[in-house]
Parts: C-alpha cells; sequence; structure tokens
C-alpha cells in the first residue's frame, strides 16, 4: 500500500494550516484555494507569497519518503509577467524556510526561478537539507514560491504545480 501525500498551505498573521488544498491559485492577497479572477495582480508587482509543504499523513507500506521535486508546466502569461520565482534549488540549498506572515513583496531566499520540467534531483528539503527524508508522517519544508510582473504584463496566465517525490517500500 502507498503512502498517503496531500499538499498544505499556512496563511494569515499567526498561521492557519489548510490541509488538502484544491489549487496553488495565486492573487493580489493572502487566501487558500484562492480566485485568481477575484485578487488579479496589478502589473508590476507580485503575488503574495505562498508557503506549502508536502505531507505525509500516512505511511501506508512505505518505509520512506525522499527526493523531493516540485515544478510547473505551462505558459505563465503573455507580456511582463517576470518569473515564477521560488526557494526551491538543486544546489546552495539555504535550508527550511521560515513561516512568515504572507507578502506581495520579495522575500528572502525565494529568488530561483521556478523549474518549468522536472528537476534531476531533489530541490525541495525535508528537515533544512535537500538529502532528508521522512521515515513517519511528516512534512518538507517550505515551498515558497510567488510570482512577479512587470508594468506591461497582461491577465492570462495558466500553469500546473508538480511535486514528485520517491517512496521505499
Amino acid at each position: 500500500m502507498a503512502a498517503t501525500v496531500e499538499i498544505d498551505e499556512s496563511n494569515g498573521a499567526g498561521e492557519t494550516v489548510t490541509h488538502s488544498i484544491t489549487n496553488s491559485n495565486m492573487g493580489s492577497t493572502d487566501a487558500v484555494n484562492l480566485d485568481p479572477v477575484a485578487y488579479p495582480v496589478t502589473p508590476g508587482n507580485r503575488t503574495y507569497i505562498k508557503y506549502q509543504k508536502v505531507h505525509v499523513t500516512a505511511m501506508g507500506g512505505s518505509s520512506k519518503i525522499d527526493n523531493l521535486k516540485v515544478w510547473r508546466t505551462g505558459a505563465l502569461g503573455a507580456g511582463g509577467v517576470h518569473a515564477h520565482i521560488t526557494n526551491a534549488r538543486l544546489t546552495s540549498y539555504a535550508g527550511a524556510l521560515t513561516y512568515a506572515t504572507p507578502v506581495a513583496t520579495a522575500v528572502t531566499n525565494v529568488d530561483q526561478t521556478m523549474p518549468s520540467s522536472v528537476p534531476a534531483t531533489a530541490n525541495l528539503g525535508i528537515g533544512g537539507s535537500l538529502t532528508g527524508s521522512l521515515t513517519a508522517t511528516g512534512s518538507s519544508d517550505y515551498l515558497g514560491h510567488q510570482i512577479t510582473t512587470d508594468s506591461s504584463a497582461t491577465a492570462g496566465s495558466t500553469s500546473t504545480m508538480n511535486y514528485q517525490y520517491d517512496e521505499v517500500a
């Protein structure tokens, strides 16, 4: 039997955790399962940062979960969308990102371009390390990510977040 895994998101001052989110939509407010039409990003601004974790809720018959990889597929939109940035990285991992009230400004260590294809190796840590693992229920480090735009950005970006991990029986 396989492990049971969900994506959790933290929001708000004081950190409210929502388990098993339904989307990673980004916009001009700090909200889980956000409606981007209701909260569009003004060109020249950033989206609010998303703080998300890969959460193993049951190990099933597995003895270890590791090698966490995150990336996006799909276009970022027309004109002026600068980048989908993240703390996920293949080298020089800065350790576990600390939760802070989400903002629509630059966040320390959330400065790498989100990969647009599956990374060759882990790019999201467990316990502050890219070589970390879970041998019981628990969570990854935070995945922090946001979209940056410039003044010529236009509405209409759709992409898909992808999460992958290795599971040892």
